[in-house]
């Protein structure tokens, strides 16, 4: 990292100029760390892995998990083509299935007129490449035709290339119809845009003082289990999943709420809201995991190339498509559910996370300089990490004894 760039993280990343460009009626910048997480593997090459997240114990739980994955190879990952989906929904149609086959026999008109907004995503080798239609019969404002763009937006998360596009097409299509477009808008359940992640932890590995490492194992998968029955269990599991996932995509200037929202519906596909992974143990009695999600990430376009942090990040990862950032994502994923469900099944998620969030106690209390670390070493031998006793800590005018 060059020394400007590391001033520019210290700075946090955004002068109040450039914040001013980004968005409306800014009087500030928040700040949240930048951190690094080591030891990733994937698909046979290294990387150090950016992440933007205030949460304590995750970039140590995530490194800690990707050493582990690293001993049998690392992790092993995959994604789909970038295709993302628009939606044009019609209304006041007679009969859904003759606006179908009207739509059907022009598509490739209609599909033109959309490449004709597709600009440098189509000299790229994207654009438009297909209609799907979905009939909703009998909805409180009536049946409902839904049309779905797919758009290839090759290296772009793509959400104003789809949305130029559906603005374009749509009077066409009420030509074609006879009928009536209401929203024309992009989708966040990406699901034609998957990325998928798998690895290999050694039972030998996760032997602790207290269990073999069979045992913990076998707890492993129950939680994970667990997690895939029960939706209220289903929540927080996947919640720490995207700890790791929303981390990287901040870092990189991705749109966290829309790989969220994505994320979520798709664990819920089935109608039944479940996990974003799978556990289990193979001959060997060694633990075997997956993840596999929408990921609807970009290099080029919005805050990816604006913000000078995210730049940062994408230039730190070294990589070279918008598909290689999804993959590295689902790999996060996948480490931070491991270290989470480790955790949860030895010595339970408070007795690590509780000494990092000790520190953050500390700060609140108005701990000082080196003055952090000795408070919040007093609560975790005291193990009374609470606000109050950092206080009172403070206010006695604790030091070092």
């Amino acid at each position: 990292m060059q020394r400007a760039e590391v001033r520019t993280l210290a700075a946090g990343g955004l002068s109040m100029e450039q914040a001013e460009q980004l968005i409306e009626n800014v009087i500030g910048r928040f700040s949240l760390p930048f951190a690094v997480a080591t030891n990733f593997t994937i698909n046979s090459r290294d990387y150090l892995v950016p992440m933007v997240i205030e949460e304590p114990s995750v970039v140590a739980a995530c490194s800690f998990a990707a050493k582990l994955f690293r001993e049998t190879g690392g992790f092993q990952t995959g994604s789909d083509e970038p295709v993302m989906i628009g939606q044009i929904q019609l209304l006041d149609l007679d009969d859904l299935r003759v606006a179908e086959a009207q739509l059907r026999a022009r598509q490739a008109d209609i599909l033109a007129e959309a490449n004709a907004q597709a600009g440098s995503i189509q000299a790229r080798g994207g654009g438009a490449i297909g209609l799907d239609f979905r009939h909703i019969p009998g909805t409180p404002v009536g049946d409902m035709l839904v049309v779905h763009l797919l758009f290839d937006v090759r290296d772009a998360m793509g959400a104003n290339a789809i949305n130029s596009a559906l603005e374009h097409i749509a009077p066409l299509m009420e030509r074609i119809t006879g009928g009536r477009v209401n929203l024309r808008i992009l989708s966040n359940l990406s699901d034609r845009r998957m990325a998928t992640a798998r690895g290999v932890v050694r039972a030998k590995s996760l032997e602790t003082e207290s269990a073999p490492g069979a045992e913990v194992v076998s707890a492993i998968i129950e939680a994970g289990v667990f997690a895939e029955c029960d939706p209220y269990r289903a929540a927080t599991h996947n919640k720490g999943i995207m700890n790791g996932i929303d981390a990287v995509v901040l870092a990189t200037g991705n749109d966290w709420r829309a790989v969220e929202a994505g994320a979520h519906a798709y664990a819920a596909r089935d109608g039944h809201y479940t996990s974003l992974t799978h556990w289990w143990r193979d001959d060997a009695g060694d633990l075997h995991g997956e993840i596999a999600l929408p990921l609807a990430l970009g290099i080029v376009g919005g805050a990816t190339r604006a913000h000078p942090a995210a730049k940062i990040g994408l230039q730190m990862l070294g990589i070279e498509s918008a598909r290689e950032l999804a993959e590295v994502a689902a790999a996060v994923g996948l480490a931070q559910n491991f270290a989470a469900l480790r955790a949860l099944a030895t010595d339970g998620i408070q007795r690590g996370h509780m000494r990092m969030h000790a520190r953050q106690l500390a700060l609140a209390a108005g701990a000082v300089g080196g003055q952090v670390l000795l408070v919040a070493q007093q609560l975790i031998d005291e193990g009374n990490i609470r606000l109050e006793r950092a206080k009172a800590l403070i206010a006695g005018g604790f030091r070092d004894t």
